[in-house]
């Protein structure tokens, strides 16, 4: 006997069908709500709430630097700029993503005075490299990577809390970074600075292992990143300029045709490269020469969201070197058993080795954000990106995440078990880099396109 369903019923009966099918997610993407869901329920409190309140500083302004594996105060408490300017930008960006808990953004106004009275050199300008715990200077050099950080926190914090001394301040150390930092001639800009903004000039008596004097693949993504913050809340004819300017440098000078960045170079843009040298010469020289995965999929990143705040859209160039630099990353700095980015490889004369088999925190972090974004960018190979996004994931839930004590370790204990009593907060480790991270990641996972948000 069939069933007949009168015509009166039919379109209703069609529309609930619909409704109902197009309202149950399929097992793809009811997989990433639920990722996306463990994810931000670690980020919150697994991460946010251990650092923020309890690492602000209330006796002497700004935030604490040394914090032990259970997140109890250190013994050594010099504050840096680069740490102190991503406290500001994490509360800042924590206080948009969960506006109901207000002391994001006292947290933010806090880091923010601490940069205005303590970290800026109010005599010859720009940003302290290292104070003491009560703002004393302890150095009197300066960075262009430090006042990068400057930037790129004071630009969120204006944008977070639309207060106008903090825009002022950021645009005092873009002033003050395009008068003695940057580089009219070659472009880019000379990292090493004197406090008065002098660039500091490679003696011939340097070592051969420093890297004073050398411009350089970290300062530039850092600065690229700051602009690109920057440029958000002020649209400046000039940041616009620089911004390019770095991008173009980075993505056509700085990043090796194979799809790694060349860590150091000179003032006119040479590689510093020893890859004619013995074997013993190399590793003696690998923190100036090797291929750091870590830094390539954050770049990745990095470029295509300054490109998209620019505007630009018909330039295919960006898209498919970002694909090279992860798929490269992907094929030889890449753990398949339990997944996880390797700190450090180098290319050989007789062939590619991995130096450095750990896996440092803050790499694994930007490769959540690179992975995810490539499988929404290219999704014929979305199976591809986001299978290893998932191992990726699980590397960082078993091996990284403190489940007891909150907070990630430094580095994987797969590889450095010795990790685990480590201290959780240091002068170059906050919550900066596993925010973005897992926050860009269970967007993602929700359905956000995080390029169409960024577009100025």
């Amino acid at each position: 006997m069939k069933f007949h369903l009168p015509k009166a019923l039919f379109a209703p009966f069609v529309w609930l069908l619909c409704l109902y099918s197009c309202s149950s997610p399929n097992p793809i993407q009811k997989e990433k709500l639920e990722i996306a869901d463990a994810m931000e329920k670690s980020l919150t409190t697994e991460l946010l709430d251990k650092w923020y309140p309890m690492d602000v500083d209330k006796e002497d302004g700004g935030f604490l630097s040394s914090l032990t594996y259970d997140f109890k105060p250190g013994e050594n408490q010099d504050k840096m700029i680069v740490t102190q300017a991503r406290h500001v930008w994490t509360n800042a960006k924590a206080f948009q993503r969960y506006p109901e808990k207000a002391f994001y953004k006292t947290g933010a106004e806090h880091g923010f005075k601490f940069l205005r009275d303590k970290m800026w050199d109010k005599e010859m300008g720009g940003f302290y490299q290292l104070v003491d715990k009560q703002g004393n200077p302890k150095t009197m050099d300066k960075t262009a990577y430090g006042n990068a950080f400057g930037i790129y926190g004071l630009a969120a914090y204006y944008m977070a809390t639309k207060d106008e001394e903090g825009l002022e301040l950021a645009k005092k150390a873009f002033y003050w970074l395009e008068e003695h930092s940057h580089d009219p001639d070659k472009l880019g800009y000379f990292q090493h600075l004197e406090r008065d903004g002098t660039p500091v000039v490679r003696p011939d008596t340097i070592p051969s292992t420093s890297d004073l004097g050398y411009k350089d693949q970290n300062s530039s993504i850092h600065l690229l990143e700051a602009m690109t913050e920057l440029y958000q809340v002020w649209p400046d004819p000039l940041v616009k300029e620089r911004l390019a300017e770095l991008l173009y440098l980075i993505r056509d000078t700085i990043t090796n045709p194979k799809g790694y960045l060349v860590l150091f170079l000179t003032p006119d843009w040479q590689p510093i490269s020893f890859k004619d040298s013995t074997e013993e010469v190399i590793l003696r020289h690998h923190n100036l020469d090797h291929v750091s995965f870590g830094h390539d999929v954050e770049t990745a990143f990095l470029m295509l969201e300054a490109e998209h705040v620019l505007g630009v859209h018909d330039d295919p160039k960006t898209l498919a070197l970002a694909k090279t630099m992860v798929d490269h990353a992907l094929s030889i700095g890449w753990d398949n058993e339990v997944g996880g980015f390797y700190d450090e490889g180098y290319y050989f004369k007789d062939g590619f080795r991995i130096i450095r088999d750990t896996k440092n925190w803050w790499a694994q972090a930007e490769g959540l954000n690179a992975l995810l974004m490539m499988s929404q960018l290219f999704p014929e190979d979305e199976h591809q990106y986001y299978e290893k996004f998932k191992l990726l994931w699980s590397y960082v839930d078993t091996y990284l995440i403190d489940h007891e004590n909150g907070g990630w370790y430094s580095g994987g204990l797969d590889k450095q078990p010795d990790m685990k009593p480590r201290g959780k907060g240091n002068i170059w480790k906050s919550a900066y880099h596993n925010f973005r991270g897992m926050s860009n990641s269970v967007d993602m996972l929700r359905g956000k396109n995080l390029l169409e948000s960024t577009q100025h």
